[in-house]
């Protein structure tokens, strides 16, 4: 089955930052290990560009919402190629074919009744863009954005969720690894032990015209989750492109818990009112903070991907994401943080022994792979860690446990420079009696950082494509090939290359 994993898109009311980033690189980084693990994949991402923000942000600008979305969805695009981040696809809600889609599937869900019109009064949160229940408010503010949401009455369009809220509770609870990690299955069951509330799906046309028109009225504009989520199916051509059940078999959706109930109630209740299965997982992740403060352009605070690339490189900015989050909690950054694990853990762990396995090679091995000797205790317990090392990564990336991926990377790394200091081969290198056991050592070092170089490859694209090049080896063989001791050639021309790593100073 083909992996369908999906982004939100991103609102483009303002340039992608650090959150987004984050979302991104995950993405792409279970794109990249899928592929090595053997499973086709398809990724999907975009930018929801029609909604109340979008006319305000382009006003602030003294542009028409057109330019301006057409602009904020190109910096999405550069930061994404920055982040080596590679979408099979890029949708946008402004694209002639997802209005389509979603105007066939409105007129769909209308004439079977589960649309209707009616008079209306809320509490209204311009924020999350929806009306809000008194049971989601906290101390009478929205908990997401800390604002008193606006009681608003007009009349409007609404979906019947009621009918179908059974139905998705049921599912829920047939289907343990629907929503993860469970904590967010958690909190949707509990919030749907009450009364489901119909939701407002339009708005008329004389408040806002940017927007989708809906296709039975004219007089109004579709609003935001009728629109944005269906870029789900609308991107894999729903319902004309024949591969579009095989892919939405395989659908998985990744999201920040910001918009947890969007994709666990509204989006599940509307696949199965168009006649559709639902998605298959939906993987929640938490907030990013920077330093221990929340993110706000008001405080001044915002990390954007462009500055990360710039000050630390892509590799360490990817491999600071996914260390130091744990999947589906929050994290903070800081500048220190983020310096402290390139220099540590980068330089001075995988850089160093990167270094100098390769420096002693060039000078006790004429550059090339050493042919082995029989193999010693220490040489052994090297060898079975290096592959149990690919056995519990695989494991643990599988789980999208990221973080805990990476662990067991660096207790390889940790456990290989602790071989180099009990072997000493520069000392085994002048003593002309021990060149087997010389060749014996470099050649077991070289195999294990194949490994760590292939393990590394979704998360540091560029860093591991370096090892590998300098090692001989290519990183398409796959993670079950990998795990194949022995595939250096004894022979074969090793080639130092440049530092891995540079340390970076602090700043003053």
């Amino acid at each position: 089955m083909t992996l369908y994993l999906t982004t939100p898109i991103f609102y483009v009311n303002a340039p992608p930052h650090l959150g987004h980033a984050y979302t991104a690189v995950v993405a792409d980084t279970v794109r990249r290990f899928a592929r090595v693990d053997g499973r086709a994949v398809f990724l999907q991402t975009g930018t929801d560009e029609h909604g109340d923000k979008i006319v305000q942000a382009a006003a602030a600008a003294g542009v028409a919402p057109r330019d301006y979305v057409d602009e904020v969805s190109a910096k999405f695009r550069s930061a994404w190629s920055l982040l080596l981040v590679e979408p099979d696809n890029f949708v946008r809600t402004t694209d002639p074919a997802h209005i389509t889609v979603v105007q066939g599937i409105l007129q769909k869900i209308y004439e079977q009744g589960d649309i209707y019109f009616s008079d209306y009064e809320g509490l209204y949160c311009q924020g999350c863009e929806r009306f809000l229940t008194e049971k989601e408010l906290s101390n009478n503010k929205c908990p997401d954005h800390l604002t008193h949401p606006e009681k608003v009455a007009e009349q409007n369009y609404f979906f019947r969720m009621g009918r179908y809220q059974q139905w998705l509770l049921d599912h829920i609870k047939a289907n343990p690894d629907f929503i993860t990690p469970t904590r967010y299955r958690n909190e949707i069951i509990s919030f749907l032990r009450d009364p489901l509330a119909d939701l407002c799906i339009s708005r008329p046309i004389s408040r806002l015209d940017w927007g989708i028109p809906l296709p039975f009225d004219q007089n109004f504009v579709t609003y935001v989750w009728f629109d944005a989520l269906i870029n789900y199916i609308s991107g894999i051509d729903y319902p004309s492109n024949r591969d579009f059940v095989q892919r939405w078999a395989g659908a998985e959706h990744l999201i920040a818990k910001d918009i947890l109930k969007p994709h666990a109630i509204f989006w599940p209740i509307m696949l199965k009112a168009m006649g559709l299965t639902p998605y298959r997982r939906l993987h929640v992740h938490g907030y990013w903070n920077v330093d221990e403060t929340k993110m706000s352009k008001s405080i001044g605070n915002v990390i954007r991907p462009e500055e990360l690339v710039a000050d630390f490189g892509v590799d360490s900015v990817r491999y600071f994401l996914l260390r130091e989050m744990s999947f589906g909690l929050d994290a903070s950054y800081s500048a220190e943080a983020m310096r402290t694990r390139h220099n540590f853990d980068l330089a001075n762990d995988l850089g160093n022994l990167f270094s100098r396995s390769l420096t002693m090679v060039k000078n006790f091995a004429n550059g090339q792979v050493p042919t082995p000797g029989s193999l010693r205790g220490e040489d052994q317990e090297l060898v079975l860690a290096s592959l149990a090392m690919l056995a519990d990564y695989r494991d643990k990336m599988r789980a999208w446990a990221f973080r805990q991926a990476l662990e067991t990377v660096w207790e390889l790394i940790g456990r290989a420079n602790r071989y180099i200091v009990a072997n000493a081969p520069w000392e085994l290198a002048k003593d002309p009696t021990q060149a087997q056991r010389l060749a014996t050592v470099l050649n077991t070092l070289l195999e294990t950082l194949r490994c760590i170089a292939g393990a590394m490859g979704p998360i540091m694209p560029e860093a591991s494509a370096k090892m590998a090049a300098a090692l001989g080896f290519s990183l398409d063989e796959g993670l079950t090939a990998q795990r194949h001791w022995g595939r250096l050639a004894p022979g074969s021309k090793v080639n130092l290359g440049e530092n891995l790593f540079p340390r970076i100073k602090a700043q003053k």
